[in-house]
């Protein structure tokens, strides 16, 4: 220790040298103020300005010295033009602006002010050095809310409570930089800003006539999976305007809307660009005002959202455009351009997604993460993990999220029920293909969805056949939670409902409605407002259903009980009958597994023709025994075996009959 300290003091810091000439500076410049001004030994010097040190002042050089930048007269003629200013606008700006730029203003106003404490410029005085006069109304309207100056971003009038003469004017900091020569984007907005890749091509270019020719003003409609940020950027690109494409989930938007989208519209007319924002559904309504105070300003706009365009939001007519997600052949060139020539090989380990191309882009990123992460090489199985982490969180506040465990080996269910499930992937796989390019869905609303009926006794496979469905498409899994969506108060249940199929519609995920009996229910003769409204919710389900874009899956125990109405509305009805001796004897030994020791007296064959049990069944029988034989230390032996299907019929409630126990019924019940 003494040895650190012994170093530490032999050699001087390099802060402590830094300040040393900082020092030296410091003094340079008293040395230089004393020389230029004679009253500088005054005591009430900094309490009140002379005419003399203000004639000083004006015979001095600019503060920032002979290197320093300047505000050049041809690009405030360029904020002139984009901001549609006058020359009396310009003038207040020039006059706000000065303090910024040149420190000798600060005590100009105040010797001006007859205040030295007023270091900017007020209303009042802008207009006198403007040579307007103060009663002047066309004047006082050009820095009132709604002139361009005011609502532009360009002046912030301030003291709101003085009288209005009195008012001071400042200028941002944003737009000083701007004015001395600043060309780079604002890092608020460039934080906010989407990982676009421009899409060019033939509709880019026709969407780019129609904003130009047109009201200026674009709506792009998002279908799951399209990508109508990259559109955006694209046709903006291709109008001849720099693309500043803002996610406004993450501009603030929710803490001052108004203001958020004013900074927003400055920054594009500052840059000359074209502004591109979404989605527009987390705008609406927290930010009404705001987005249609943005939609009506004059300057090129293209919004784009899911939700369908609302009058409401602008006086301006919009262009609307339905944004498809892209074919085959473009989401091939989006995987190569994310993962180069392995990137569309790679991507069919994820059949079921539905990815826009920021979402393709992010997900490789992710993806070699995870094999840095790994150890590994990219692959199959870290390419489904960074493309599930782009999935909306939402869903799982509203659901519960299952990660694929299991595959198709793991069933054991009938050759029937098998080729039905593998049947269901491919409507999964292929809808895209069938429903989009060869228009095989009809109107009426109807949605692109793939939703199918599970149904079967309890403990038949229906949820583990859900599990290998999602983990065939590499997808995740999300049970609806019953407790989240019913409500006893009127019309909830619906919108927890809809705030269920608006999430599912945006995640990569398999939706499974597991006792859809118990939403999905009969209509009924209305005898009161309970049945009146029981139906309502039904009938709300048969209806968005219809639309939904998403998979899902309803199990039920009970089919009898569900609408008939919903059959037409299904892909596939899937019967899970209970399993036959053979199956049994499959299952027996599934449920075992090859880990569990098992004793020579274990006779699976018997099991399978004495005790007709479900899959779910089986497998609580064999849990059972292999607690009862690690209880024991040993083996697990028959008598543990048939103790278990035993428990299993008290369960259900069933006869225990010797017929089917045999020789193990006095043991086992003794």
């Amino acid at each position: 220790m003494s040895d650190v300290r012994a170093r530490r003091a032999a050699r001087p810091g390099t802060a402590l040298r830094a300040v040393d000439e900082l020092a030296a500076r410091v003094r340079l410049a008293v040395e230089a103020m004393r020389a230029a001004d004679p009253a500088v030994d005054d005591p009430f010097r900094g309490l009140y300005l002379s005419e003399e040190e203000v004639l000083a002042l004006l015979d001095r050089p600019p503060s920032g010295g002979p290197g320093a930048p300047a505000v050049d007269a041809d690009r405030l003629g360029l904020l002139a033009t984009r901001f549609d200013l006058t020359a009396f606008d310009v003038e207040i700006l020039v006059v706000a602006l000065a303090p910024d730029v040149d420190a000798r203003f600060e005590r100009f106003y105040g010797y001006l002010h007859d205040d030295v404490t007023r270091r900017r410029a007020t209303i009042g005085l802008a207009f006198g050095l403007a040579g307007v006069a103060p009663s002047d109304p066309v004047a006082r309207g050009r820095v009132a809310p709604g002139a361009p100056l005011v609502d532009g971003g360009l002046v912030v009038v301030e003291e709101p409570e003085r009288p209005f003469l009195s008012r001071s004017l400042a200028v941002p900091e944003r737009v000083t930089a701007w004015c001395l020569g600043d060309e780079g984007v604002d890092w608020q907005v460039e934080g906010a800003s989407w990982p676009v890749e421009p899409r060019r091509g033939a509709e880019a270019d026709r969407l780019a006539v129609v904003l130009r020719r047109g009201s200026g003003l674009l709506y792009l409609r998002e279908r799951p999976g399209a990508a109508g940020a990259d559109l955006a950027a694209g046709v903006l690109a291709a109008a001849g305007l720099s693309p500043l494409v803002v996610d406004v989930r993450s501009f603030g938007v929710e803490e001052d809307p108004l203001g958020a989208v004013r900074h927003l519209a400055r920054e594009a007319r500052l840059l000359g660009a074209g502004l591109a924002l979404g989605p527009v559904d987390a705008l609406v309504p927290r930010a009404l005002g705001a987005l249609r105070m943005l939609a009506d300003a004059s300057l090129p706009l293209v919004l784009f959202g899911a939700e369908a365009w609302d009058p409401a939001w602008a006086r301006r007519v919009p262009a609307q455009v339905e944004v498809v997600p892209p074919d085959a052949l473009e989401q091939a060139a989006i995987w190569t351009g994310a993962l180069g020539e392995a990137g569309p090989a790679l991507a069919e380990a994820l059949p079921g997604y539905r990815l826009a191309g920021w979402q393709v882009r992010r997900a490789a990123v992710a993806a070699r993460q995870v094999a840095l992460l790994g150890g590994g090489e990219l692959g199959e199985a870290e390419l489904r993990q960074g493309a599930a982490q782009q999935s909306a969180g939402g869903l799982t506040r509203l659901a519960r999220r299952i990660d694929p465990a299991v595959g198709w080996g793991d069933l054991v269910l009938a050759p029937g029920v098998v080729r039905q499930l593998r049947e269901l992937v491919e409507r999964a796989r292929l809808r895209g293909r069938v429903l989009g390019e060869w228009r095989m869905r009809p109107g009426g609303g109807r949605g692109t969805g793939v939703v199918a009926l599970f149904a079967g006794d309890p403990g038949t496979g229906k949820t583990m056949s859900a599990e290998v469905i999602a983990g065939a498409l590499g997808l995740e899994l999300y049970a609806v939670n019953l407790a989240t969506v019913v409500d006893k108060y009127v019309g909830e249940t619906e919108k927890n409902l809809e705030r269920i199929f608006v999430e599912a519609a945006g995640v990569n995920g398999l939706l499974l409605f597991d006792e859809a009996d118990a939403l999905f229910g009969k209509r009924s003769e209305v005898r009161d407002a309970h049945d009146r409204y029981a139906n309502v919710e039904t009938s709300y389900l048969l209806q968005r259903l219809e639309s939904f874009d998403g998979l899902a899956v309803l199990s039920t125990n009970l089919r009898a009980n569900l609408d008939e109405a919903f059959t037409r509305r299904l892909d596939l009805v899937i019967e899970f009958p209970e399993p036959d001796v053979r199956l049994r004897r499959e299952l027996w030994d599934r449920c075992l597994g090859s880990v569990l020791p098992r004793a020579a007296d274990v006779d699976l064959d018997f099991c399978a023709r004495a005790f007709s049990l479900s899959g779910g069944g089986i497998r609580s029988a064999s849990i059972t025994a292999a607690y009862l034989a690690a209880a024991e230390g040993g083996p697990v032996r028959m008598a543990q075996l048939v103790r278990g299907a035993y428990l299993e019929y008290r369960k259900a409630g069933r006869l225990t009959l010797e017929s089917d126990f045999g020789p193990w019924l006095a043991e086992v019940v003794g």
